[in-house]
């Protein structure tokens, strides 16, 4: 018997084919994406794909909008430029947006953008329109505040709308004016421009880490964010940092007709523009002039990854305006990433600080765009199939918005003769736990989270987090140099301490009264809540809600371990009463069966349950009828809503499960029960109507448990 066909995954859906649901699931899922490479690329300073894949997934958003405009979210990332800043500099909002720029991609794109704006002003034909064309440096975009011409703040671009005080830092930036150079200057001025690193810069101070045994930047652009972003000002002003202005925001006067002349404006006042520049009143000619800047890219100190073309005339500029998060009067027009051809000479498989399985090819190392290449992302298993990728294969690379090395495609005429088809591993190569992947999901993952050395810092840190054991005085530092040396390598051993007492004061940092006060901070969370317990565990989707959940039904430990062990079988009571309890889900009930599955992770559980008392989760009032019971509602409920009678049933002790078995205890039928009834009453259940509910938990002098009837 053959398995009734699945349905694709939006996200593996052409936008033509994707149906309202399809579309909504699919926003949805863009939104939360690009929300987390917003944050990775403008707040941590660490990206994880390319421009490419990033401008993908941003158009493929505006294409679903366009197509079903009613579904556009709140959240839109077609309603955001960056992210929302998270440092610990103080929030600063700009007195007008810092908008991003649309993009370019080809001379299609830039023949429409120019026809679009003829349209918007509504010109004659033969009236032309100047642009100016600018290179696009690859740096972290700031705003700088002058009054009466004396720098006033800095700062940087955040979400568009609030960004980070950086002003102490920028005072150290080279090509930052203190003061504008002027006898008159405008009583307010605010310069936009970009932070960037030179590359000779950026080739010394990742020289000077690789010697310190520091982690290196990856590229110029991250290693300008990670420095402007110091909170020690003098560490900033060691780095080298450069400033490049390219535009303005408010002023109290205007800086010129054009843009050419504002710029002219801006150079008198001592800023260093971003250059070369053109004027050019034609697509063709932009395209032509973008051509010559992309063959000379490598000449550049600096690295630049496109050109923006703006109109000139800055009174058409104010009648076009904006649209969502970018201006109508200017476009980026992006480089192609540059490309080279080298072997693959293994494929290997890192695990991440998530357990993420991620394969990496090792390359025959060669020259891109300047910058020696030794390795590349393969993402994942899926596209190592896809490609079709080999050892032993010739391929092209390219450094994809200059970031992250990324093969192309392979060339097949030289494959060498019996070059066999990579197979991805099934257990983690770190800790030799299984390595399961979930349906729907891209990403093979290593079920060994306690055990296994790639995830342990991580692991370890959310176990003594606020939420999870709270355990004061082991911060990130501190639990990394703990597991480096061996002190703490699982979670029980920060119960094992007592011993090593003066081996730790004998540590860098530490001392007697610190490291008594550790002991007392590790001997005060002895005994944990359940659910504590089971947050603290670091189980994937499991959160502190689903925690709460699991610990509320299950009741004990021994209980929550035996049946998550049981529900391995899927075809079990077990997994059916995991995967009922309202709130969990299949996805949830997934992981937590995988992490149980996996024995490493069950010793570690067990050293930890000799080390800590575990306390049992009490019903919420136990001298309620219905405390510990199951109960499930079914129909269409005339008294109160779903969601008030899930509530009134927890806070009278009882588990509510959206399924029904024969651990059943209670089912609450509603009008138009259909086939949960049916199967209640053959498994003989115990069914209530609505008003014997409530009266059964003490709720019948509720006004509404019988109401009145109504008109035929």
């Amino acid at each position: 018997m053959t398995e009734p066909d699945r349905p694709a995954p939006p996200e593996t859906l052409a936008v033509a084919e994707l149906g309202e649901d399809a579309a909504r699931e699919e926003l949805a899922r863009l939104a939360r994406e690009i929300a987390l490479h917003d944050d990775l690329y403008y707040n941590r300073d660490a990206p994880e794909i390319d421009d490419d894949a990033y401008d993908a997934l941003r158009v493929r958003n505006e294409e679903i909008e366009g197509r079903f405009p009613a579904l556009r979210r709140a959240d839109s990332p077609s309603l955001r430029v960056g992210a929302p800043p998270r440092s610990g500099f103080r929030k600063v909002r700009h007195s007008a947006p810092m908008l991003s720029l649309a993009n370019a991609f080809d001379e299609a794109d830039v023949n429409e953008f120019v026809a679009r704006l003829r349209r918007f002003l509504d010109l004659a034909a033969e009236t032309p329109v100047a642009f100016v064309a600018e290179p696009k440096i690859d740096g972290l975009s700031a705003s700088l505040r002058y009054e009466d011409g004396a720098l006033a703040a800095g700062v940087t671009r955040g979400d568009g709308a609030e960004g980070e005080d950086v002003t102490a830092n920028l005072r150290h930036v080279a090509d930052v004016p203190l003061r504008l150079r002027s006898d008159r200057p405008p009583a307010l001025l605010e310069v936009r421009g970009e932070v960037y690193m030179a590359r000779p810069d950026f080739a010394a101070l990742n020289a000077a880490r690789a010697e310190a045994d520091e982690q290196l930047y990856a590229n110029p652009r991250n290693a300008a964010a990670g420095s402007l972003r110091q909170l020690d000002p003098k560490v900033t002003a060691q780095r080298r940092l450069r400033f490049f202005a390219w535009g303005w925001g408010e002023t109290s006067a205007p800086l010129g007709d054009t843009l050419w002349e504002a710029r002219a404006r801006l150079a008198d006042f001592g800023f260093t523009l971003n250059a070369p520049v053109a004027r050019r009143d034609t697509a063709a000619a932009l395209v032509a002039w973008h051509a010559g800047i992309e063959a000379r890219r490598a000449e550049f100190g600096f690295d630049v990854d496109g050109v923006v073309y703006k109109a000139d005339r800055l009174d058409w500029q104010a009648r076009l305006g904006a649209v969502s998060r970018s201006p109508r009067w200017a476009v980026a027009h992006k480089f192609k990433a540059e490309r080279a051809v080298t072997r693959v000479e293994t494929i290997a498989v890192q695990v991440g600080r998530t357990g993420a399985l991620t394969p990496v090819a090792n390359l025959r190392p060669v020259t891109v765009g300047g910058v020696s290449v030794s390795r590349a992302t393969l993402h994942n298993e899926d596209e190592i199939a896809r490609k079709d990728i080999r050892e032993g294969d010739t391929v092209i690379v390219q450094r994809a918005g200059d970031v992250i090395p990324q093969i192309v495609s392979v060339d097949l005429d030289k494959r060498p003769e019996g070059a066999a088809a990579f197979v991805f591993p099934e257990t983690c190569p770190v800790c030799g736990s299984r390595a399961a992947r979930e349906e729907g999901e891209a990403v093979r993952r290593c079920a060994g989270g306690l055990v296994c050395e790639a995830q342990a810092v991580e692991r370890l840190r959310h176990f003594v987090s606020r939420n999870a054991f709270d355990i004061e005085g082991l911060g990130a530092r501190q639990i990394e140099a703990f597991w480096r040396d061996s002190l703490v390598r699982e979670p029980a051993d920060l119960f094992r301490l007592d011993p090593r007492a003066k081996e730790i004061e004998e540590r860098e940092g530490w001392g007697e009264i610190s490291v008594r006060n550790l002991l007392a901070a590790v001997a005060a969370r002895r005994r944990v809540s359940l659910e504590r317990f089971v947050y603290a565990l670091g189980i994937r989707r499991v959160g502190q809600a689903n925690a709460r959940l699991l610990a509320r039904h299950y009741g004990s430990l021994d209980r929550l371990r035996t049946a998550a062990e049981a529900a391995s079988d899927s075809e079990s009571e077990e997994y059916g009463e995991l995967i009922a309890i309202d709130g969990v889900g299949p996805g949830v009930a997934a992981a937590v069966v995988d992490f149980f599955a996996e024995p490493r992770n069950r010793a570690a559980v067990e050293a930890l349950a000799r080390e800590a008392e575990v306390e049992e989760a009490a019903p919420m009032e136990s001298d309620s009828p219905v405390a510990g019971k199951t109960v499930v509602f079914t129909g269409k409920l005339e008294t109160m809503a779903r969601a008030e009678a899930k509530t009134m049933a927890q806070a009278a002790g009882a588990k509510v499960t959206g399924s029904i078995s024969k651990k059943t205890d209670y089912v609450v039928a509603g009008a138009d029960a259909g086939s949960k009834l049916a199967k209640a009453r053959d498994l003989g259940l115990t069914v209530l109507t609505e008003a014997e509910w409530r009266r059964l938990i003490g709720n019948d002098d509720d006004e509404r448990a019988d109401p009145p009837p109504t008109d035929a």
